[in-house]
């Protein structure tokens, strides 16, 4: 996979240069001693109160450095990536934040960070320093396992000593709160594909139907292999797992955390998905969704809860420095606010049938929903390949709202179909098309025929798109068929259409639409735009022919 870096060896620290750089005003400063010291803490902090120090391997971020600044950790101590920091570089830090009030160490259960932090416990206790340290083991994807991991819930327990440490508490305090904050976190990780290291040869262990459940976060393989599958079965399994560790009776905070490179449209789905399972019944409390502690770029994501009580919600609660850190929110549902209605326009829109004009749109509907792949073939080539997917989507919508449509009245109707596509018809063309029919309807309403309405829609719908005849748009096979219609017809119409829409193949570039975006050569393509309109004017006049 590719990466953006300039050589292995320095990615972490001028990553870290980088936060430094764009935080601002953040009183954030670094240990000098690059590489093998990588220390982010606070420049404005006081040594009268507690010191929190946490870290760990680099590819986690925002953690740990994000997180350091006010309320939350006062240092964070940076490994190569998913290695332990040095036990020097931890006694750096710790030399560096801790006064007479003392240090906590936060620690996540993984071998090295045990070792690495505890030897370095050791060293400050001898040199004089007051130094505890707590491990957070949350993740429950492995329950037999006697050392479970510490994952994402870790953040919880940064957060919830730093707000202690920031309002004054002792470090015996802090510590007990941290310890039993840890002993109520439960975690638990899905990813849809592993991570890869930049500088590394990268070699995916997932199939193309695959994912993981209760993977850790440096791309260990996960407790159980699980068939890709909705959003909702997958977040119904782990929060089947998750609920088999929470007390039905208490409530909870949830931390949603992104593992790197789920899309943000992704994560929301999920957080709907979790907050829309039976585990929300105990969720008073939201953290993100967002990334918190990644795992490089791996597509998956973790749920967090900790049992709550007074002390914790107000810690979660409390506002803190780090611009990384997702403010908790209580669980709301969506609010709804009923949308206002054009004023007289129910009436004049009011259901009516035609069977003549009922034939008609339901034709025209049919026809360009079957050419949906053929449109899309053609966009493919000229676009990004949806054209008959957004032209059916429109035919459908029409279809399904046939009963409800004016249609003895021909310019309500026109105004009921603009107002459809707009709502059901996605990209340009249904915008153009609501344009195009809202226009119509309102040149009839004033009295005009219908081929003069609909070339006052053209007029318009140009006016706004901005495309024009040889632009290699549908407007190369409207123009010419709505003129054709006012003075000759719907067959010569169709036939104007049809002759449009071929010439838009001998034009080598698109000068609007999406497709003038790709500056590809299409001599030889038809416009899928100016072919849907040939199709419809084709629908129209055979039925004509067969009425």
């Amino acid at each position: 996979m590719k990466h953006f870096f300039n050589r292995r060896e320095t990615i972490v620290t001028e990553a870290l240069d980088g936060l430094l750089r764009t935080i601002g005003s953040g009183g954030l400063a670094r240990l000098d001693g690059y590489p093998e010291i990588k220390v982010v803490l606070r420049a404005d902090w006081d040594k009268s109160k507690v010191a929190v120090v946490s870290g760990g391997g680099a590819g986690h971020e925002p953690s740990h450095a994000g997180f350091v600044g006010k309320g939350m950790l006062t240092a964070a101590v940076s490994g190569e990536i998913f290695a332990s920091p040095s036990v020097e570089a931890v006694l750096a830090a710790i030399r560096a934040v801790t006064g007479p009030a003392g240090c906590l160490l936060i620690v996540k259960n993984y071998t090295g960070d045990r070792l690495n932090f505890g030897l370095a416990a050791e060293k400050a206790r001898a040199e004089g320093f007051r130094v505890e340290m707590v491990i957070v083991g949350d993740d429950i994807a492995l329950p037999d396992i006697a050392q479970p991991r510490g994952v994402a819930g870790t953040l919880f327990v940064h957060k919830i000593s730093g707000h202690l440490s920031e309002a004054g508490h002792d470090l015996a305090e802090i510590v007990a709160a941290a310890r039993a904050a840890a002993k109520d976190i439960v975690s638990l990780g899905m990813s849809l594909s592993s991570c890869s290291i930049p500088g590394q040869p990268h070699e995916d262990r997932f199939g193309d139907d695959d994912g993981e459940l209760g993977l850790g976060i440096h791309g260990e393989p996960g407790v159980e292999r699980i068939a890709v599958q909705s959003a909702d079965r997958l977040v119904a399994v782990m929060a089947e797992r998750l609920a088999e560790r929470l007390d039905p009776k208490a409530t909870y905070a949830l931390l949603i955390n992104n593992l790197g490179s789920v899309p943000p449209l992704e994560m929301s789905l999920v957080a709907n998905a979790v907050l829309a399972s039976p585990l929300a019944k105990t969720v008073k409390l939201t953290i993100g969704p967002g990334p918190l502690m990644t795992a490089l770029n791996m597509n998956g994501f973790s749920l967090s809860l900790i049992k709550l009580d007074a002390a914790r919600e107000a810690a979660l609660l409390a506002p803190v420095g780090p611009h990384a850190w997702m403010p908790a929110k209580p669980v709301v549902a969506p609010a709804v606010v009923p949308m206002t209605k054009a004023a007289g326009r129910d009436a004049a829109r009011k259901a009516s049938q035609d069977a003549g004009t009922r034939r008609l749109i339901a034709t025209v509907c049919e026809r360009l929903i079957s050419l949906e792949a053929t449109l899309n073939g053609l966009d493919a080539r000229a676009g990004d390949g949806d054209t008959g997917s957004t032209v059916a989507t429109g035919a459908r919508s029409i279809l399904e709202r046939l009963d409800t449509l004016p249609l003895a009245g021909p310019a309500a109707t026109l105004g009921a179909m603009g107002d459809i596509l707009s709502a059901s018809m996605g990209g340009s063309s249904g915008v153009l098309l609501s344009i195009f029919f809202t226009a119509a309807a309102q040149t009839m309403d004033s009295g005009a025929k219908l081929s003069n309405g609909l070339l006052a829609g053209l007029e318009r719908m140009t006016f706004y798109g901005g495309a024009k005849p040889g632009d290699r748009t549908m407007v190369d096979a409207l123009e010419p068929a709505l003129k054709a219609l006012d003075g000759k017809g719907l067959e010569e119409a169709a036939i104007a259409a049809r002759r449009g829409a071929e010439a838009t193949a001998a034009m080598e570039k698109a000068k609007a639409g999406r497709s003038a975006y790709i500056g590809a050569k299409l001599h030889g393509v038809v416009d899928p735009g100016a072919q849907a309109v040939a199709e419809v004017f084709a629908a129209a006049a055979t039925l004509l022919v067969t009425a």
